[in-house]
C-alpha cells in the first residue's frame, strides 16, 4: 500500500537536534531571571513551546504558574513575570498596560520579555513611548525552526503570508534567512541553491549575508540543494480540494503542530490528541494515499492484526510469556491506532463522499482542465446563493479566477476582495474575454450601485494569471478521457485524483532534471521571474556524487499544504531523491483564505 521507497534512497538529517538546541537556548534565558516567577505565552506559541519544553521542564527552572496571554488584567501574584510572545505590536501594548497598572497602585515587580523568534525595533518603540523601557528587559529566543516529522520542518509562522504578500510587510524574510542559516551551519554546506519568487531571493540573500558575517567551517553535508519557492508563484495548488488522506485529516480536524484531536465522532468515547507521524506505523502507510485508497489498506491491516493475535490459540505456557513480553503491546498499540484511524476515515467519508463533494470536485477538475466552464459558473453560482460556506465559495472564486480571468461576489466582503485581488487571486473580467459577467443569482447578492463599488475598488490593475499558458508548457493537466489508476500512480497528479498536477512541485522536478532554468525561460516569465540558481561555495563541490546531493530542501515561502508533500515524496520515491520540506506555516485552502478576510487580525 505505501509506496515502496528505492533502495539506494539516502539517510535523511537527524533534526531532533534543533529541538535540543531551541530548549537548551530557552532553559538558559529562562535563567536569566533567577527565582520563582509566572510565565505568560501568547497562545499560538503553546504547541510549539509543547512539542520542545514541557510543563515539567519549565517547572525545573523555576516557573510556578503558567498564563496564556489574554490580554485583560492578570490575576498572577508573583514578583516576577516573563512573557514569551511573538514580536507582536498589539501584545507589548498589553505588557506595558500589565506594567503600569502596577505602577498605578505602588506593586513593585520583574518583568522580563522573551520575544521569539526574534524581537523587531517596533515593539521597543512601544515600551519607550509607554514609558517602561528601563522597568523591562528583553530578549530572543531563536526559535526559527520546529521539525514536526522526519521530513518536516515549520516556521510556524502563518502570519508570513499575509504580512509578506498583501501588507508588503518584509520583516519576517530576515526570520527565513536566518532559518535556512541555522540549518546551512548544522546540515550543510549547500552545494547548489534554486529559487524563484521575489521574498525567496530576499530571504536567499539574507542568508547569504549571515554566513558572509560568520565564521566558516568545513564539514560533511548532509543536505546537498536547497530549492526556495514564494507561494504566490502557485495559488492553484493550495485552493484544489486535498484529496491525500493526510491533507484530509488537515481539512476536517485541522492538524496543529504535527498534533490533530479526534472528537466523539471517531472515537465513540472522549476525544483524544494523535500525534501524526512516521512513528505511527498505520498512519505513515496511508497518510500519502489518495483517500479512495486507504479503507481497503484499513481493512487489510485489521485482518493482518487479527491472525497475529489468533497466534495465541494452542501456545504453551513458554510460548504465551514471549508474546505477552515480546509482541502484545505493540498489537495492542497498533489496533489503538488503526481504531483511531478507521474512525477518522469513516468520519472523512460522511462529509466528503456526500453528492456535494464529488460535484464541487467535478467543477474544479473542468475549471483546471478549461472545460465546461459555463457549468462551473451555474454550480459557482448555486453555491453562493444557498450560502453552503463564505470561505468554499470564495475559494471557488479564487480557482475561476486564476483559471479563467473572471469573478464577482458580494458587498460584505469587499476588503477580503480587495485583499484577493492585491494578491492576483481575484482577476477582473475584460471586455471580450471567454466568459461574460457572472449574473442571474449572483445578481440578487450585488445590486447595481454595489456593482459600480466593487468595480471602482477593483480598479487598479491586477496581475493577470498565466494558469491557462503555463498548463500547456508544463503539461500540468494529464489529457481527459485516459484512464488513471489511483492504485499504482503514475505521476504526482495523483494527489488531485490524475486531474492536476501542483505547478509548485513540477517546477521543482524540472529545475532539479536540468540543473537550473535552463529551458525554461518561458515558465519563468509567466511567472514574473525571479528565478535563481546558485552555486555554492565554502568546500560545497556541486558534482559530488555522495547521499547529499540526493537530499534536497525545499523551502515555501507562505505556507505548503499536505498534498504537496505527499507529492514531493512521491517524486522522491520515483527519482530517488528525499525531500525535506521546510515550510513557515503548513496551510490549505480555509487558512490561506482566512488569512485574508477583512476581519483577520
Amino acid at each position: 500500500m505505501a509506496h515502496s521507497a528505492r533502495r539506494d534512497s539516502p539517510e535523511l538529517p537527524d533534526f531532533s537536534l534543533l529541538k535540543r538546541l531551541a530548549r537548551d537556548q530557552l532553559v538558559y534565558l529562562l535563567e536569566q531571571l533567577p527565582g520563582k516567577k509566572d510565565l505568560f505565552i501568547e497562545a499560538d506559541l503553546m504547541s510549539p513551546l509543547d512539542r520542545i519544553a514541557n510543563v515539567s521542564t519549565l517547572k525545573e527552572h523555576e516557573v510556578d504558574k503558567l498564563y496564556k496571554v489574554e490580554y485583560k488584567p492578570i490575576t498572577s501574584t508573583s514578583d516576577q513575570l516573563c512573557f514569551l510572545i511573538r514580536p507582536r505590536i498589539k501584545t507589548v501594548k498589553w505588557i506595558c498596560d500589565v506594567a503600569n497598572a502596577d505602577k498605578a497602585t505602588g506593586k513593585f515587580r520583574r518583568y522580563k520579555i522573551i520575544f521569539t523568534p526574534q524581537k523587531f525595533y517596533a515593539c521597543e518603540a512601544v515600551l519607550e513611548e509607554q514609558g517602561i523601557f528601563g522597568d523591562v528587559t528583553t530578549d530572543e529566543w531563536a526559535f526559527y525552526l520546529l521539525p514536526l516529522d522526519d521530513d518536516i520542518i515549520s516556521l510556524e509562522l502563518p502570519e508570513f503570508f499575509r504580512d509578506n504578500f498583501l501588507a508588503g510587510d518584509q520583516r519576517w524574510v530576515r526570520t527565513a534567512g536566518s532559518a535556512l542559516h541555522l540549518l546551512h551551519s548544522l546540515y550543510g554546506p549547500f552545494s547548489k541553491v534554486y529559487g524563484i519568487g521575489r521574498c525567496s531571493k530576499m530571504a536567499y540573500e539574507s542568508w547569504r549575508e549571515q554566513v558572509a558575517e560568520g565564521e566558516q567551517r568545513t564539514r560533511q553535508a548532509e543536505i546537498g540543494r536547497v530549492f526556495l519557492i514564494d507561494r504566490d508563484v502557485d495559488f492553484v495548488t493550495p485552493l484544489c480540494s486535498q484529496v491525500v488522506y493526510e491533507g484530509l485529516v488537515d481539512d476536517i480536524f485541522r492538524i496543529k503542530c504535527g498534533c490533530v484531536e479526534f472528537g466523539p465522532d471517531v472515537t465513540s468515547d472522549k476525544s483524544v490528541k494523535v500525534m501524526l507521524n512516521s512513528q505511527d506505523k498505520v498512519f505513515n502507510e496511508i497518510r500519502n494515499e489518495h483517500f479512495s485508497n486507504v479503507f481497503g489498506f484499513l481493512s487489510q491491516k485489521a485482518r493482518n492484526l487479527q491472525t497475529a493475535y489468533d497466534k495465541r490459540r494452542g501456545m504453551d505456557i513458554k510460548q504465551m510469556k514471549t508474546f505477552v513480553s515480546e509482541e502484545l503491546k505493540g498489537l495492542k498499540q497498533e489496533h489503538r491506532l488503526l481504531s483511531l484511524h478507521i474512525g477518522a476515515s469513516e468520519s472523512i467519508m460522511k462529509k466528503k463522499t456526500k453528492q456535494d463533494f464529488q460535484e464541487l470536485l467535478k467543477t474544479e477538475h473542468s475549471l483546471l482542465e478549461g472545460f465546461e466552464i459555463r457549468e462551473c459558473i451555474s454550480f459557482i453560482e448555486e453555491h453562493i446563493n444557498r450560502q453552503v460556506s463564505m470561505i468554499q465559495s470564495l475559494r471557488l472564486l479564487c480557482l475561476l479566477s486564476i483559471t479563467e480571468n473572471g469573478k464577482f461576489y458580494g458587498v460584505d466582503h469587499l476588503l477580503t476582495f480587495a485583499n484577493l485581488r492585491h494578491l492576483g487571486l481575484l482577476v477582473e473580467q475584460q471586455p471580450g474575454e471567454t466568459l461574460t459577467v457572472m449574473e442571474s443569482k449572483v445578481g440578487k447578492l450585488v445590486n447595481d450601485k454595489t456593482a459600480g463599488k466593487l468595480t471602482d475598488a477593483f480598479s487598479s490593475l491586477a496581475r493577470k494569471s498565466n494558469f491557462r499558458a503555463l498548463s500547456r508548457r508544463l503539461n500540468l493537466v494529464p489529457k481527459s478521457g485516459e484512464e488513471y489508476d489511483l492504485r499504482v500512480p503514475r505521476d504526482m497528479a495523483y494527489i488531485f485524483s490524475g486531474a492536476y498536477v501542483p505547478l509548485s512541485c513540477k517546477l521543482i522536478e524540472q529545475v532539479l532534471e536540468r540543473d537550473g532554468w535552463t529551458g525554461l525561460e518561458e515558465v519563468t516569465k509567466l511567472l514574473n521571474g525571479n528565478e535563481f540558481a546558485v552555486t555554492g561555495s565554502n568546500g560545497a563541490d556541486s558534482k559530488a556524487k555522495n547521499d547529499a546531493q540526493r537530499i534536497i530542501l525545499v523551502m515555501f515561502l507562505g505556507g505548503c499544504t499536505f498534498s504537496e508533500i505527499s507529492a514531493l515524496r512521491f517524486l522522491g520515491r520515483e527519482k530517488g531523491y528525499k525531500f525535506i520540506v521546510v515550510a513557515t506555516a503548513i496551510t490549505n485552502s480555509s487558512r490561506l483564505l482566512e488569512s485574508l478576510l477583512d476581519n483577520h487580525v
